[in-house]
């Protein structure tokens, strides 16, 4: 069992607001207090979540929350009206990231995506914060939007599985990637490839729970407590000590959401 890490880790994507975690949340945000983890960004993934998501960041200190629309819940979005209502929210609301939001190739309606992302831009644009973006089988794709868009925008592609080169790419227009549970399986031989050879400013850790476990949580729900276990992985690969990268993480989570 890997101990709690000497200093404090900062959890860049976890949806502890979803249901999975609704009979034992307390318990659950207390071990991942224990762990090490003093912070999260938790991101939402439909409008109808924002009041609970606000009020779930608005009672525990270390809470920030993220505002969007999930590609993969289409059916419970109304584009048009549901980016006004983003927009709007935000600015009643203070937040730490636009999004969850972004592209998937494994899910239908690529067009409506490909307009609700763009809507997601406009409103990090204007409102000046970073972008949390889902991008499976779409990083060239995701990174093709952000070159037509034009305008400087920053941000996090979490759930990072893409290229070296793709997250040079990411990097050069103001986007970190996140690296979560998948890093630990021995099978992710090319993730693991990449992520030893990135710098380390462009790194953030993550666990996408209740999501995406670890190799050593295979079919269990995913926890924040178990970002320990992502720190230990990615420090070896790269052959940093885990404080060392715990420390840089933490302070690349805290500049890109400005939360300094």
């Amino acid at each position: 069992m890997i101990g709690k890490p000497p200093v404090s880790l900062f959890d860049s994507h976890v949806h502890l607001d979803a249901p999975e975690f609704d009979a034992d949340r307390g318990r659950v945000l207390h071990d991942a207090r224990a762990a090490g983890v003093g912070e999260m960004l938790i991101p939402a993934v439909a409008a109808a979540s924002w009041p609970a998501l606000h009020a779930l960041c608005a009672s525990e200190s270390g809470l920030n929350p993220a505002y969007g629309l999930h590609p993969c819940y289409l059916e419970r979005h109304s584009d048009h009206q549901d980016l006004a209502a983003l927009d709007a929210w935000i600015g009643a609301h203070p937040a730490a990231a636009v999004g969850e939001c972004g592209l998937d190739e494994t899910a239908p309606h690529h067009d409506r995506q490909v307009r609700l992302l763009r809507g997601h831009f406009e409103i990090a644009r204007r409102r000046d914060l970073p972008l949390v973006l889902h991008a499976r089988r779409a990083f060239e794709a995701i990174i093709l939007e952000l070159r037509r868009f034009g305008k400087p925008l920053r941000g996090v592609v979490h759930s990072f599985s893409g290229s070296t080169e793709q997250a040079r790419q990411l990097w050069s227009l103001g986007f970190l990637v996140g690296i979560g549970g998948p890093v630990t399986h021995d099978r992710a031989r090319r993730l693991r490839k990449v992520v030893a050879s990135l710098p380390a400013e462009s790194l953030l850790l993550e666990t996408d729970a209740p999501d995406q476990p670890g190799a050593h949580h295979k079919g269990q729900r995913n926890e924040p407590a178990f970002l320990v276990e992502v720190l230990h992985c990615v420090a070896e690969l790269r052959g940093d000590h885990p404080e060392a990268l715990a420390r840089s993480t933490v302070a690349n989570a805290r500049r890109l959401f400005r939360l300094d």
